[in-house]
């Protein structure tokens, strides 16, 4: 798994509307938090999903970009989306290419890690935070994050 101080790859994401996107361009735009989920529409993301939400004006506000990331295919995250009003796009990652190149999968490779990563513009990861099902310790680090802790 990637870690603090850590380059990430420059891979190309399938975006919930269709589009692609590389995460090198995104950078460019300014640093990003990315964070990996195992599904949606369950139970946790749900939670994971909205709590983002709920904060996202002040992520933008920081200057960050948030994007999500999970298997499911882009009619799902559309879904999704549409359903919670999630203000940042979600990337579909069904050949888990993505989630092989953060080292995020599951034990055995089943599954998704719950792992969120802040990315600074030139693509060194400054914050990481890994728990499986604990959702605050997520909101935390974002909140330590944009506060610029």
């Amino acid at each position: 798994m990637l870690r603090e101080g850590e380059f990430v790859p420059d891979v190309e994401l399938q975006l919930d509307d269709g589009r692609q996107l590389r995460l090198d361009d995104l950078l460019r735009q300014g640093p990003v938090i990315v964070f990996f989920y195992p599904a949606d529409f369950t139970p946790i993301c749900t939670r994971e999903v909205c709590g983002l939400r709920d904060v996202h004006p002040a992520v933008v506000s920081a200057g960050y970009q948030v994007i999500g990331v999970s298997p499911q295919s882009t009619e799902s995250h559309a879904r999704f989306r549409r359903q919670y009003s999630l203000p940042y796009p979600l990337a579909c990652d069904e050949d888990r290419k993505l989630i092989g190149a953060f080292g995020v999968s599951g034990p055995l490779g089943f599954g998704v890690r719950r792992a969120t990563f802040v990315i600074a513009e030139d693509g060194l990861i400054t914050r990481r935070v890994v728990a499986d099902l604990t959702v605050g310790t997520h909101l935390g680090m974002i909140a330590e994050a944009i506060a610029g802790n």
